[in-house]
């Protein structure tokens, strides 16, 4: 069976704009798109209008709920394949469980009730770690859009530990979208020199330096050997990697980033400060613990 591209829905105007973004996304990779609705009955505040006097049942709301993103996804694409999940559990295990079957997670960076929780909270960053496929968090101006972009570009943060997953993923959505993709490596100058006789000035920093560019040209021949049509801009860059990538993510459409997975649902530092800052969306792509 061919597995689907999952969005996670809220009712939301942000969420909206979610199903827009992931429908264009299902579109372009020609599968079929998942529309998951989750909201616990117990307590929450996902649903308020939910069971007021006279008013709609939390299950009328939810059903309201995945009509209108169902509709709104056909209107971006009328031959789009499209089911729908609505759950009564709390957002992360459900969306937990969709995510074991499928291609890629997409989240808004804003919703309502829990959903708040989920996306601007530490859940959002543990939902990011724990996934079994990529979660893309829409961050930023994304216009609505995953077809064309505004700035034709795909940006993979590419770090020092082999990660081949993540930057093949920033090679097939840049081929997707007929954009250039800019692999960056970051690398940080030492605190200390060696202090050891006969070394040149700055001979130490430029190891450094020529390494990192090393590893970033292995890592994108590699990952580009079969895909000749994608144009590979390289940057190495000297400085912190959260600092470096954020200011990248101000010319791309799509920023790309590894986690490792199995260590609990915790992501480090690069990934907190780009899921929470990003001007654009952001994938983060799952590799073996």
């Amino acid at each position: 069976m061919e597995l689907p591209l999952v969005v996670g829905i809220d009712g939301s105007e942000h969420s909206l704009r979610a199903v827009d973004w992931a429908a264009d996304e299902a579109a372009v990779r020609g599968v079929p798109l998942r529309l998951v609705h989750a909201a616990s009955r117990e307590g929450g505040d996902d649903l308020p209008l939910a069971d007021v006097r006279g008013g709609p049942s939390a299950g009328e709301l939810a059903d309201s709920v995945v009509d209108i993103a169902a509709r709104r996804a056909h209107r971006r694409d009328g031959n789009l394949k499209l089911s729908v999940r609505i759950s009564d559990e709390d957002p992360v295990p459900a969306l937990l469980r969709e995510a074991h079957d499928a291609v890629a997670l997409v989240l808004a960076s804003r919703g309502r009730g829990r959903l708040v929780e989920l996306l601007l909270g530490s859940v959002s960053l543990g939902l990011a770690a724990q996934a079994g496929c990529p979660v893309i968090v829409l961050r930023g101006s994304h216009d609505n859009q995953a077809r064309a972009g505004t700035r034709q570009r795909v940006v993979v943060g590419v770090p020092e530990q082999r990660f081949p997953a993540a930057v093949r993923f920033a090679v097939d959505e840049a081929e997707r979208r007929h954009v250039v993709l800019e692999a960056v490596r970051v690398w940080r100058r030492p605190l200390h020199g060696t202090g050891a006789a006969g070394h040149r000035p700055g001979e130490h920093t430029d190891g450094h330096e020529r390494r990192a560019a090393d590893g970033l040209a292995s890592a994108v021949r590699d990952a580009v050997a079969d895909r000749p049509s994608v144009e590979v801009l390289k940057q190495v860059v000297e400085g912190a990697a959260h600092l470096v990538l954020l200011d990248a993510s101000t010319r791309a459409d799509l920023l790309v980033i590894g986690a490792r997975r199995g260590h609990g649902p915790h992501l480090g530092r690069v990934a907190h400060t780009l899921l929470h800052h990003s001007a654009c969306p952001v994938a983060v792509v799952p590799r073996p613990a």
